[in-house]
């Protein structure tokens, strides 16, 4: 079939653009910019008891070198905020200059007035309007701490979650509903107390000081269709840059799948200037996924490249045992655990594509497409394995020790393609 001269071109899928306010989150002479056309930041939290400086540091190192650009820790307590300053010194004297970011409930006014060490280190806040306190308190309470922000030149993520909405807010809207000729529905009013209590508590910052790129919104809820709903309507209403997550996201293919569908479609809506994926560890497995599992929706969706990406069949009948699927786990563990290093030795390395396929079908087409590839003999076939460099056939590997000889290869490789000056890449 013959395609008309004169027949539409398929248009390409890419993200749309949002343009919101740039934000700056500044630390010593460096700064990283979010929103207002920055890349899609990846954000994630310890799970380490503050207080013990030393096993915080080592994990937000462990998350910074898995690929999180912002790492939030809890303060919740005087020790905790007096860690703050070590954990901070800690990280400077191991080489990690990511960001640490103040995650404070209910008594942050007080431990970032009594602990400006702590306000100091920290390189950003994330304050809760829904328990920053009742009343008169709540007002006064707020205030203290966005003057902490101003006063030590510190971005604030004012972060609303359905958890702990303000009551007093929620009541108030509650009632004005009732009064309405049509009422809206129940889920409805809670979506307008959550962007309500974002953009007004975001309002009255601005007018205490704080700088709108000094400013994060976020409006975190545990469903899918919820969060989908509740952030078109907060993108449409404001410009301030946005921080996404599903909050409590759950354990295991359930959290990554829930996150990776809201996420995911909001992103290509160009909503989100920030995410986090909330995932419950399963037990023994390292915090460092839920970074993993955010870099790979941005890289999937073409917002980012983080590592090199390795293509792999899923096999079939045709495939030999577990050879090409021990292979492509091989490289692709081999890769992640090398961009640390690589990530300023070889810059640009975040975007090669590797193929590993399990047989002749479909394997020499990939293995093209891809920077190098190589397709594994299936079941029965000769133990020849033609390798793929830039599109054209190089070698054909033979015998036992086929896939120490591919990474061999593939390191090969890197070092002759990306092996140019060093950068530093933020």
């Amino acid at each position: 079939m013959n395609m008309s001269d004169t027949a539409p071109p398929i248009p390409m899928a890419a993200p749309l653009t949002r343009h919101t306010r740039q934000a700056r989150i500044v630390w010593g002479s460096r700064v990283v910019t979010v929103g207002g056309g920055a890349p899609v930041r990846v954000q994630s939290m310890t799970n380490t008891d503050t207080v013990d400086a030393i096993g915080t540091a080592i994990q937000v190192k462990e998350l910074a070198q898995a690929g999180s650009e912002f790492v939030r820790i809890t303060v919740n307590t005087p020790e905790a905020a007096q860690a703050v300053p070590y954990i901070r010194e800690q990280l400077d004297r191991m080489g990690e200059n990511v960001p640490l970011v103040g995650d404070f409930h209910y008594n942050g006014h007080r431990l970032l007035t009594e602990y400006p060490d702590c306000a100091q280190a920290l390189s950003k806040y994330r304050i809760n309007p829904g328990n920053v306190g009742k009343g008169d308190k709540r007002d006064r309470q707020f205030g203290q701490m966005i003057e902490a922000a101003v006063r030590w030149d510190k971005a604030v993520r004012i972060g609303v979650n359905w958890g702990s909405l303000d009551q007093e807010l929620l009541a108030s809207l509650m009632n004005a509903n009732g009064r309405r000729s049509v009422p809206w529905d129940a889920r409805q009013v809670m979506y307008e107390a959550l962007i309500t209590s974002a953009i007004e508590s975001a309002r009255r910052a601005e007018e205490m000081g704080l700088r709108g790129e000094q400013i994060i919104l976020s409006c975190k809820v545990s469903g899918v269709q919820d969060l989908i709903a509740v952030y078109r309507e907060l993108a449409r209403r404001c410009d301030y840059a946005l921080h996404l997550g599903l909050t409590e996201a759950g354990m295991g293919t359930k959290g990554i799948v829930a996150s990776t569908t809201a996420l995911s479609i909001l992103l290509q809506e160009g909503i989100g200037d920030t995410i986090r994926v909330s995932l419950t560890p399963q037990p023994g497995e390292a915090r460092t996924q839920e970074v993993v599992v955010a870099s790979e929706i941005l890289q999937a969706l073409g917002l980012r490249a983080f590592v090199p990406s390795v293509t792999a069949c899923p096999g079939c009948g045709r495939t030999t045992s577990t050879t090409f699927q021990e292979l492509a786990k091989q490289i692709d563990d081999y890769l992640r655990a090398q961009m640390p290093v690589w990530r300023l030795r070889y810059p640009g390395v975040e975007k090669l594509k590797v193929a590993v396929m399990g047989c002749i079908v479909n394997g020499p087409g990939e293995s093209k497409h891809a920077d190098i590839g190589i397709s594994l003999p299936g079941t029965g076939e000769a133990p020849a394995a033609p390798v793929f460099i830039d599109g054209e056939k190089a070698l054909t590997l033979r015998g036992e020790h086929i896939a120490q000889e591919f990474q061999t290869i593939v390191e090969n490789y890197i070092a002759r393609r990306f092996g140019g000056a060093t950068q530093e890449v933020l």
